[in-house]
């Protein structure tokens, strides 16, 4: 299972594991983002515990529907 895992991150960091890294890259750069405008947003009124819960699951949540038509290489 970790040999699986590394050889992904292998052809992820070569920009080898996506048919369009570019793409791979601006998908998830809206995920961290959207992370980053949730975590802003929460924190405003809630601990930061909060705050860092309500980012995380923003971008957790984005994900599978942000990666969805992503094709692999």
């Amino acid at each position: 299972m970790f040999g699986m895992v590394m050889d992904s991150a292998k052809l992820f960091l070569a920009g080898k594991l996506f048919q369009e890294p570019g793409k791979a890259m601006q998908q998830l750069a809206i995920g961290v983002g959207a992370g980053l405008i949730a975590v802003w947003a929460v924190g405003q009124f809630a601990p930061l515990w909060a705050a860092t819960a309500a980012g995380g699951a923003v971008s957790g949540l984005l994900q599978p529907y942000l990666f969805k038509d992503l094709k692999y290489a």
